[in-house]
């Protein structure tokens, strides 16, 4: 097999750093996306159809809103604003889920599977010796 190297020019590129280029344009979120994620996320309207139709879009554009990430990106961070609201709240069930998750984001959370230690003492019975050139047979007692 030939050893090929890249030609010299090519090399040279990898050197050069990466030309200026033009900045992308922060991406911004509709006023009307905006009322229907608040809605969503304060629980005034449970489905998407909802909440379409309280700030006057159609479910399509709705739906398809949402699926771009810094759409969902903001959803995902007033959700989260709504669990450490959740932490003052007067019910405790409310205030253990929401502690719970939100100490599952910083990565405290209890082991999902336990783990189980089993310690059998047990020895075999029967050794069987298969190597190749075998002593005599003989019996090993159990201890």
């Amino acid at each position: 097999m030939e050893n090929i190297t890249p030609a010299p020019r090519a090399l040279a590129t990898l050197d050069k750093p990466p030309a200026d280029t033009a900045a992308t344009p922060a991406r911004r979120v509709s006023k009307k996306v905006s009322a229907a994620i608040d809605k969503m996320v304060s629980g005034e309207c449970k489905k998407i159809v909802e909440a379409a139709e309280a700030v006057g879009l159609a479910r399509e554009s709705l739906s398809r809103a949402l699926s771009k990430p810094h759409v969902a990106a903001m959803a995902a961070a007033r959700a989260g604003a709504t669990k450490v609201d959740l932490l003052d709240s007067d019910n405790a069930m409310a205030r253990d889920r929401a502690s719970t998750f939100v100490l599952g984001l910083a990565g405290i959370a209890p082991e999902t599977t336990p783990s189980v230690n089993v310690n059998i003492n047990l020895k075999a019975g029967y050794v069987i010796d298969l190597s190749d050139d075998p002593p005599p047979m003989r019996t090993i007692p159990h201890e």
